[in-house]
């Protein structure tokens, strides 16, 4: 086992980063892997390229440890949005209930697998300020509903899905996440939803171009893998003929996957495992404690929620239209890197997030009061 301290030490990025719903900087664990599996490359000694082929399974292993997912039910995709792809354009007929206001990789998938195959039809959840509830959901579905797809953590607010809560809601009907805003930080229970998508360049600190998808026993048996490629079949070689997709999730590959970033992903989500979620999150949830007490010393509106229960580890601060550029520029001006937008600024703390960091956070709040 791995304490909470030596996963904090991993984190080797420059003091003031607070934008982990943004990317996560590669853990040192992960650096050390690229390098090491970039190096097998390089020489490419007799057998080692075959080996790295291995990488695949210990991906899905990784990934099953961390979701209650068989293994043989998760397959590995480049990034979260081709997983949602693959997962809206699979859907057989009906409507797709969900919100306008999910992060584009959700939206995009429904209304681009609804023009395209003509099978499925996006219908908009009306929200509270985009916080998507079981109690909405039960007020807006409908018999034809067939899907309901969410966000496990809305990139906006910070709002942390009650998956479970909405799974009683919907019945038999496909439970589509998008986990990439939590997966790895906060301890949930992936096996009531059909399809969890997430990517590992966030939170999971494990770059760009890794991702899975994991689907249940009722989606394999649902959605068709419209986009299935030669790996997608039960066999090694289909050299002379085109054959028919295999059962299981590989059905939803097109092709040979990238063996360094599944080790990438794999060595990061292995380290997650060996200190546990439920810790890494309670380390979290501290310091977004102290970040929001910070705002409210400051008296910096806060948007995202108060409740432990439903948050994760992105706080959102929202001061008024004149007084957000002003914000921007104190934060700027003292190092801190967090994500601005038109109405709000979103801070994202890790477990890793060190004191120094949270010093020069209070600086930029205290810069932003003198000069109000």
């Amino acid at each position: 086992m791995t304490t909470i301290e030596e996963f904090a030490a991993g984190f080797t990025e420059e003091p003031g980063y607070l934008d982990y719903g943004r990317v996560g900087p590669l853990s040192a664990t992960v650096l050390a892997e690229t390098i090491g599996q970039y190096e097998i490359l390089a020489k490419s000694r007799y057998g080692t390229v075959d080996r790295m082929r291995g990488e695949d399974e210990r991906l899905r292993e990784a990934v099953s440890v961390l979701t209650g997912f068989a293994a043989d039910q998760v397959v590995f995709q480049p990034n979260t949005s081709t997983g949602l792809m693959h997962a809206m354009f699979g859907l057989t007929g009906g409507e797709v209930l969900l919100s306008q206001a999910e992060f584009p990789s959700i939206t995009y998938a429904a209304v681009r697998a609804s023009q395209a195959m003509h099978v499925v039809t996006p219908t908009w959840l009306e929200t509270d300020h985009g916080r998507v509830t079981p109690g909405q959901i039960r007020e807006q579905i409908t018999s034809a509903t067939t899907a309901v797809a969410v966000s496990l953590v809305d990139s906006r607010t910070g709002y942390l899905a009650d998956i479970d809560g909405i799974r009683q809601v919907i019945g038999d009907r496909l439970l589509i996440v998008d986990a990439i805003q939590g997966f790895g930080v906060v301890d949930v229970p992936y096996e009531v939803a059909d399809v969890v998508v997430a990517g590992g360049q966030k939170w999971a600190r494990a770059g760009w171009g890794t991702g899975f998808l994991a689907l249940s026993e009722r989606a394999l048996d649902h959605l068709t893998p419209v986009f299935s490629g030669f790996t997608g079949t039960d066999r090694l070689e289909t050299f002379d003929e085109v054959i028919e997709p295999s059962a299981l999730a590989k059905a939803f590959s097109l092709s040979n996957p990238d063996s360094v970033a599944q080790a990438r992903f794999a060595a990061a989500l292995e380290e997650v495992a060996s200190v546990g979620v439920a810790v890494i999150n309670q380390a979290i949830s501290d310091t977004v404690e102290r970040v929001i007490d910070l705002a409210d010393d400051f008296a910096i509106p806060v948007g995202s929620s108060r409740n432990q229960a439903e948050r994760a580890g992105m706080v959102t601060l929202e001061p008024s239209a004149e007084q957000l550029t002003l914000l921007s520029a104190s934060l700027h001006n003292h190092g801190i890197t967090a994500t601005t937008r038109p109405a709000s600024v979103r801070v994202s703390v890790h477990a890793g997030t060190t004191e120094e960091t949270l010093e020069m956070l209070r600086g930029a709040f205290v810069s932003y009061a003198s000069a109000l």
